[in-house]
């Protein structure tokens, strides 16, 4: 924009006030109106003047905004350019970036420092080592307790709950504490008073006890003291998940070790078979097709030994995982006795659930925990109300270059009354309250599972004893069914396909009576853990029953 050129406006408004004459007026009157029109022209050349200069100032001042405007803006965007170029990428982390440079691009980590040399695994104790080759249930279960984490885990837990109960046992006891100050200091000389210069030093011991809530006070130590119980409860109710555990595997191991011998007995007979068919064979006695039946049956027996081999070393794998050792640690168990389990046991269901509900840690840690979270009720309702503390405080005052010292102290005994906290209070209250009920219901939940779980292994207990006597007569069956096929076949009366059969049906009752027999072993230690009273040892004193009938048939 062009501003406007102030010269030739002046000019033009000079000649307008120039005052002009009338030939036809009189001297006196044309003196007067040439003075008024001179004056008129002398005031709109000042009103033309202003009306200029305001004109001159917005232009300016227009101009001045878009011009600020303008380089504001340009500014502003270098500023933002400058500011985008500047923002790093993703922070990086230990001297590489942050996240991979693309979605489909692994992101490389950082060097790894120097692997410190891992701390030797855990062995057999050096006073089982010796019988390594022949551990006992309770070997196996002493290594696994010293081994076990979660046993140590919940050890820890319990010294850590005993140390927070000695802490709040303290709220008991009074608060002490000594505070040494050195100070320096300088008065200014001011009103007449002369500048004074000062330097001090003393100890200070300060005292505070409370006196008296409203169950506060009480129920922190109480919640403190429930908290204890429920992390030793929890602590026994671990140890007899590790000791049930340990037993599952054990026996599981036994188990298998029992079917692979009584595998390797049936591969003996399949042997025996194809011998048998093929020398029948060679004397025309038997087709070609006993020959093949018989080489198909040993190749199944074979394929399932080699499957047992294979189930044998996962077993012993994780027994010895359940022990806290590698899995390759050399060692192995001794062979239990040839004995038949007990028919049952005597102690009644009732009974049973009687025990469990009153002496089961895992319920009995539930009962802890919601006592806990009541006294945490009272802690959060003494908040609320009212207390009485008293405090006190005595200090020794020495100064710097002066002999003379001075002592001090004070009392106070006060009632702390809340009023108001935005209603904080009446919530934790509230909490607490919703909490503890919480606590409840589960401890009414957990009580409902112990009943059910002692019912559940009471009755699987009762069936496994049932098959183990089934079993058995299954076990009689099959090898005299196989013995009478075996010689009908000798004789050349009996087909090859009757003793296949007879002893695919022996090896499966072999198999049926090792499975009942182990499984009744843990389903007893089963009950004893549901019932809350397994052993350390894995022995239970549920009552066993005997069997009275000379044990059943224990095969070939």
């Amino acid at each position: 924009m062009n501003a406007p050129r102030p010269a030739a406006s002046l000019r033009i408004h000079s000649a307008s006030a120039v005052p002009t004459f009338l030939e036809s007026e009189t001297p006196g009157v044309r003196s007067v109106r040439t003075l008024t029109h001179y004056r008129d022209g002398i005031r709109q050349n000042k009103l033309e003047r202003h009306q200029y200069a305001a004109r001159l100032s917005s232009s300016a001042s227009q101009a001045t905004e878009t011009d600020v405007t303008k380089g504001a803006r340009w500014a502003l965007g270098a500023g933002a350019a400058l500011f985008s170029g500047c923002i790093p990428n993703p922070p990086g982390v230990q001297g590489v970036a942050g996240t991979a440079p693309a979605p489909s691009v692994f992101w490389a980590p950082p060097p790894q420092p120097a692997a410190q040399s891992p701390a030797p695994p855990p062995e057999i104790p050096p006073g089982l080592a010796a019988r390594a080759r022949e551990l006992q249930l309770t070997d196996v279960l002493d290594i696994a307790l010293r081994n076990n984490t979660s046993t140590a885990a919940a050890w820890a837990d319990a010294r850590s709950a005993a140390a927070t109960y000695g802490a709040a046992r303290g709220l008991y006891y009074p608060n002490l504490s000594v505070d040494v100050n050195a100070t320096t200091l300088k008065t200014a000389a001011t009103a007449g008073r002369v500048s004074v210069q000062q330097q001090l030093y003393g100890p200070t011991l300060n005292v505070s006890w409370l006196l008296f809530d409203f169950g506060g006070r009480s129920g922190s130590v109480t919640g403190a003291r429930e908290a204890l119980l429920a992390a030793d409860w929890t602590h026994n109710a671990v140890i007899q998940s590790v000791v049930l555990n340990v037993e599952a595997a054990y026996f599981a191991y036994l188990a298998t070790k029992a079917l692979l011998a009584a595998q390797q007995i049936s591969l003996k007979e399949a042997q025996t078979n194809l011998e048998a068919a093929e020398q029948r064979h060679r004397v025309g006695l038997a087709t070609i097709a006993d020959v093949l039946q018989a080489k198909t049956a040993l190749s199944q027996v074979q394929l399932a030994l080699e499957t047992i081999e294979g189930t044998l070393q996962t077993t012993r794998g994780a027994l010895a995982l359940s022990m806290g050792l590698p899995a390759n640690v050399p060692y192995d168990l001794e062979p239990p006795p040839d004995t038949m389990p007990p028919l049952g046991i005597t102690d009644s269901l009732e009974t049973l659930i009687e025990r469990a509900v009153g002496q089961r840690p895992d319920l009995m840690a539930a009962r802890a925990a919601a006592r806990a979270a009541q006294a945490r009720v009272a802690v959060a309702r003494g908040a609320a109300l009212p207390s009485l503390v008293v405090s006190g405080s005595t200090a020794e005052t020495y100064f710097f270059n002066k002999p003379p010292s001075g002592n001090s102290y004070s009392a106070t005994i006060g009632l702390q009354i809340p009023l108001f906290s935005g209603w904080s209070q009446i919530y934790d209250v509230r909490a607490a309250s919703s909490a503890a009920r919480a606590a409840e219901e589960r401890r009414k939940g957990i009580e409902q599972q112990v009943i059910f779980q002692v019912f559940d292994s009471y009755y699987a207990l009762r069936t496994a004893s049932q098959r183990v006597r089934t079993s058995g007569d299954l076990l009689a069956s099959a090898t005299q069914s196989e013995q009478v096929s075996l010689g009908r076949y000798k004789a050349g009366a009996g087909s090859l396909l009757d003793l296949l059969t007879a002893q695919t049906a022996l090896a499966g009752a072999r198999a049926q009576v090792i499975q009942a027999r182990f499984t009744w072993y843990t389903t007893l230690a089963q009950l004893a853990h549901d019932a809350g009273i397994l052993g350390l040892d894995g022995r239970s004193p549920l009552h066993l029953q005997p069997d009275t009938t000379g044990g059943g048939p224990r095969g070939r």
